[in-house]
Parts: structure tokens; sequence; C-alpha cells
């Protein structure tokens, strides 16, 4: 026994990167060979450097949140979180992610490496930005995070109304991500009950992302990338199904057929990865990437859904997230990031 800590790394998807998080990657990233690298191989896609992103004098939503640079911004914050982890105390036993996250979650792994990991992100962002179709959020739960069973009803309605035009994208702890064509996202958005001045949500900027809408950007990226960029994982992975990749054993042929496949057309169930994370492996701790900290509530939904400790509502996490070490640390936040990385 090595009488470290255990903990599964959990990364985020689209939309973590915002205005607040401007400048975050200079903050984070002490090691600067591997974002060299990167920059490199954006100026010759004829992009913006991660770095000019992230340094720039200002947040631009045109920018900023544009596929192929948000992608960028995400996937590297994501890394160097990842690097800053303090080995010394902590094993990490798996890691996981939402969505885009899986991208980054093969970057820790080790199954992407070199100059091929910027450019599989970047292509894999214009390639599903290209794609038809959008995206939105409703809630299925209450306000202390237990389900509600009228919105849940509300949206299986939506579903069944507007088959094969609209489709559960993720399964996002407490919330429903919906994606479909312009017609039928519009129509289930205006049929669903507003609730708590927010919802239903569309993501801007977002296509039909897992859904067979993006069947096309799948062909390309099938053509498109070999199956050489793809390596054995070094670390367990858990990806959109709850399936376990083991280390070492992983077949390359494999990861790119899921990863450039099923994940890309199929619905992602990010609350089942969660849940494997935790009865599988049993960490001590659950590790949030940053950028941000956007993936807190929707762990904390997962985590209630399957009784966690006990957890059955959002009081009773939160109440237990005030321990001096707390079952969920987001790198997202200073005070939480302390707890993880020897150079914060």
């Amino acid at each position: 026994m090595s009488g470290k800590k255990t903990a599964v790394v959990v990364c985020p998807g689209r939309g973590s990167y915002n205005r607040t998080e401007l400048g975050y990657l200079k903050q984070v990233a002490t090691d600067s060979s591997w974002l060299k690298q990167f920059d490199a191989v954006r100026e010759q896609l004829g992009l913006s450097t991660v770095t000019a992103l992230d340094q720039a004098p200002a947040f631009s939503s045109r920018e900023h949140l544009k596929a192929e640079n948000a992608a960028a911004l995400i996937y590297s914050c994501g890394i160097a979180d990842f690097a800053a982890i303090d080995r010394e105390q902590l094993e990490i036993v798996a890691v996981t992610g939402n969505s885009m996250g899986w991208y980054t979650a093969l970057g820790c792994a080790g199954v992407w490496q070199g100059d091929s990991q910027m450019q599989l992100v970047t292509g894999m962002a214009q390639l599903t930005a290209e794609a038809a179709g959008a995206q939105f959020i409703y809630p299925l739960v209450n306000s202390d995070w237990q389900p509600d069973a009228a919105k849940q009803r509300a949206v299986a309605e939506q579903l069944w109304q507007h088959q094969g035009a609209l489709f559960m994208s993720i399964v996002y702890g407490g919330y429903a991500v919906l994606a479909g064509t312009q017609q039928a996202v519009q129509a289930a958005m205006q049929a669903l009950p507003p609730c708590d001045e927010r919802f239903p949500l569309l993501l801007p900027g977002h296509a039909a992302f897992h859904s067979p809408l993006m069947q096309p950007a799948s062909d390309q990226a099938m053509s498109r990338f070999a199956e050489q960029l793809f390596h054995p994982p070094q670390i367990p992975l858990i990806d959109g199904r709850g399936q376990i990749w083991p280390a070492g054993l992983a077949q390359a042929a494999a990861l790119k057929a899921y990863t450039l496949g099923d994940q890309v057309c199929q619905t992602y169930h990010f609350s089942k990865a969660i849940e494997v994370a935790v009865k599988e492996f049993a960490p001590d701790h659950l590790i949030l990437l940053g950028p941000g900290s956007s993936l807190g509530g929707a762990v904390a939904q997962s985590l209630i859904a399957v009784n966690w400790h006990n957890w059955q509502s959002k009081a009773d996490f939160s109440q237990a997230q005030q321990a001096e070490s707390p079952f969920v640390i987001s790198m997202g936040l200073a005070e939480q990031r302390r707890l993880v990385s020897s150079l914060a």
C-alpha cells in the first residue's frame, strides 16, 4: 500500500472557459514545453495560439467561444491542471470527463500524445461545429436536487413527440441536455414549462452534439485521423457509456472507433460515468479539473442519485463539502485547488 489517497479525475466539457476564466492557463501552466508545442501546431493550422487567446487583453465572445478556440483552451487548461496534481499525496486511479472532456481525459491518460493532441482537439471541434442542429439544457430535479417527476415527464413527452429529430444528448446529473434539428429544438423549448428564470436554456454555438445528426462529422473524423494517433491508456479511463478502458490493455482501434464514432453520435451518459467512477474505484476524492468549476453541480447530483455517502439532497452534499478535505475537489476554486496541488 502506498499510503496515498486515491482520486478519480473528471474533465469538463464545452462551455467551461468563459469571461471569468480569461488568463486561467497563464496562472496554472508552470511547465510551458507542451504549451509551446500546442501553440506551434495552432500556428501551422493558421489559428490563434492558445497562449494568445488566454492572455488576450479582453475576452471576446466571437474569438474565445469559437469552437476550435474554446476547445483548445479547455483542453490545455485541463492538461495543465492534471499536471499540477500532487502525485506525492494522491494516486490517480481513473480519469473520465463530460462530453468534450473525454478528449481531455484521453490526453491525461496518454492516449493522445505530442503534436497530434492539438490537431485532434482542433479538428474535432471544427468538424462537430459545422454539423447541423442545436442543443439546450433543462433540469430534471427540484431546487434541492431531488428528482422532479413533472419535469422528467415533460422532457420524455418532447422526446416522444419529436422522435427522429430530438435526442437525449447528455445525461448530465440533474439536467437533460437535448439536441436535435433547429425546428425540433425550437418547438421543444417553447413547449417545456419555464423554470428558475433560466430554463429551457439554449447553448449558444452548439450543434446537435452526441446525436445521430453528427454522423457526417463522425464519418469525416474516421477518415481523417489515423489509428496510430491513439495509444493504450496509462491510467484507466471511464467513457460516456460508463465503460472502463483498462490501463495498458485497451486497443488503439477500439479507442478510435469509440472516440470518433459512438462518442460523437450517441448519448453521453456522464452521470453513469460518475456512478462507475465511485462504485468501481471507490476513490477518496473526485478531482474536477478546470477551467472553471461548472462540473460541480452535475457531479453532486450524480452522486445524490446513487445515494453516495447517504447523500439524498443538495443540503446533504453541501454540508459534507464543509469538511476539511471534501470528497469533491474542484481545481477551478482556489481554496480547493490548494488541497491537491503542490503548485497552488
